[in-house]
């Protein structure tokens, strides 16, 4: 009988091991080896640095052109073969009657927080940025202070803090200044890598918009239930999910398919 119950007991591990094994497969390896796929037959990712257009994508009018305050935050798909399942993001922000922009981005390399290192609006190693916040006029220039607070007060901006994977990188920074301004009201796309990076002494908390929960196990798996965010699934920084609000699935590679997210 023990020798039975015990040879049961492995069965069903080794089913549910099985099925676990798929899901893995479905939500989130699939996805991302058609993405692979389809990055690998474009004929436009730029081969290196130097030689990818940086330059506006022409997103925002010119300064002399629009005197009200202006807050944005964009996203655009990384370079090479990290495209194919990250996206880089940054903030930008105008006060007004001001007669520039500022960007604000985390880097990897120099100064960790960059202010100015990039046209406000320009392309990110070729790739033409997305809006994720577009916020104008009184709204917005309430906002600048507080996103200015929060850029100074990001604790990960010292030499040596940057780590591509999980985090913290220049998505989990724009995640913090959306989490200490959740007046920003926005979700950054799930191929935001790094995003729901989060020290191991803070495993579970508020979302970034404080509208729902979210659980994160150092970056490297996690869950995020919130109105605003949706529902999502983190594997090794891979996001499977759904939004409701503004309905769309949540791919790994793919990014958000369905409806315009931006915050207006």
């Amino acid at each position: 009988m023990r020798q039975e119950s015990k040879h049961t007991s492995a069965t069903m591990f080794m089913l549910v091991l099985a099925r676990l094994l798929l899901v893995v497969l479905g939500l989130f390896l699939f996805p991302l080896g058609a993405h692979a796929v389809w990055w690998a037959m474009r004929d436009d990712v730029a081969p290196s640095w130097r030689a990818a257009d940086w330059s506006s994508a022409r997103l925002l009018p010119q300064p002399s052109a629009a005197p009200q305050a202006i807050v944005a935050v964009y996203a655009a798909r990384v370079g090479r073969w990290r495209g194919i399942f990250a996206h880089h993001t940054w903030v930008v922000v105008k006060e007004a009657d001001a007669r520039q922009y500022t960007r604000y981005d985390k880097v990897g390399w120099g100064s960790p927080v960059r202010t100015n290192g990039w046209v406000a609006d320009g392309r990110w190693f070729g790739n033409a940025p997305q809006p994720i916040v577009l916020i104008e006029g009184e709204a917005a220039q309430r906002l600048i202070p507080q996103i200015q607070q929060a850029v100074t007060s990001y604790p990960y901006r010292s030499a040596g803090d940057y780590n591509a994977w999980p985090g913290p990188n220049s998505n989990t920074f724009v995640a913090h200044v959306m989490r200490q301004v959740p007046e920003l009201g926005a979700a950054l796309p799930p191929t935001a890598i790094g995003k729901d990076w989060q020290p191991f002494r803070d495993i579970v908390g508020l979302t970034p918009s404080r509208t729902g929960v979210q659980v994160s196990l150092g970056g490297y798996a996690g869950l995020t239930i919130g109105w605003v965010e949706g529902f999502e699934v983190d594997f090794l920084g891979l996001i499977a999910g759904l939004d409701v609000r503004r309905p769309a699935i949540k791919l790994p590679g793919w990014g958000r398919i369905g409806m315009n997210p931006v915050t207006w």
